[in-house]
């Protein structure tokens, strides 16, 4: 999932973004609130962490313009504007959560990790055909058995299994997983694409991953019962 942080402390910025990508999670910075609204219109963002005293125009209409679009993210507000009447404007605004500074980062997390999880139909546990992930506990399974996954082949399979039949193409995939633009030339999403089939597909008949041509990827099944593994096949040379 990819977020924006619009801070204009720098340290605090990073402070941020920091911890957020040691989650899981991909991550945006803009200093002012031009640049924020920049990237939203740019980008489609899973949330926003908004900061209120910023450089060039109140977090407030920042916030406004995100909510005048038909669908936008949902906002937590971090301000050191702590007082009651503060707070009861942000959220009246349309704000999802307020939280002051200073502040405890693990509870940051955990109001963005419960923002997420609203409005999703499958907010913790994802399931296609007998591949199971919990997007909290961060374990993924299929028929049963435990797979270990990497964080960024984690966050590449919640993204797919979230997008259940949807073809992907690499570049959204890249923009909501790593913190880069796609610039047409990396081939990174093939190469954890095959270490994903590797862990989740070559044991089984049925495959979940499939390649949709001139697009990118896609993650689906028929309704049909799992299949049982296979022996795996041997390591071919190069």
């Amino acid at each position: 999932m990819r977020l924006l942080v619009v801070e204009d402390e720098k340290r605090i910025a990073d402070f941020l973004c920091r911890g957020l990508q040691g989650a899981g999670y991909a991550v945006d910075a803009a200093g002012t609130g031009g640049v924020a609204l920049e990237h939203t219109h740019a980008t489609d963002y899973d949330l926003v962490i908004l900061d209120l005293m910023l450089p060039d125009m109140d977090g407030l209409q920042v916030l406004e313009k995100i909510r005048n679009r038909k669908v936008g993210p949902p906002v937590l507000i971090l301000s050191a504007r702590g007082a009651l009447d503060d707070r009861v404007k942000g959220l009246e605004a349309g704000a999802d959560d307020y939280l002051t500074k200073p502040f405890a980062f693990v509870e940051l997390l955990a109001r963005v990790r419960a923002l997420l999880r609203r409005g999703q139909p499958t907010p913790e546990k994802l399931q296609v055909a007998d591949l199971g992930l919990d997007a909290i506990r961060r374990k993924v399974t299929r028929g049963g058995e435990a797979i270990e996954l990497a964080p960024k082949e984690f966050g590449i399979l919640e993204y797919m299994m979230r997008n259940r039949g949807r073809p992907l193409s690499r570049t959204m995939i890249v923009e909501h997983v790593w913190d880069m633009d796609y610039d047409g030339l990396t081939n990174i999403v093939d190469v954890y694409i095959r270490h994903l089939r590797s862990k989740i597909d070559d044991r089984y008949q049925q495959k979940l991953i499939q390649t949709v041509r001139g697009i990118g990827y896609m993650i689906d099944a028929p309704d049909k019962p799992p299949e049982r593994p296979v022996e795996q096949a041997p390591e071919r040379l190069a």
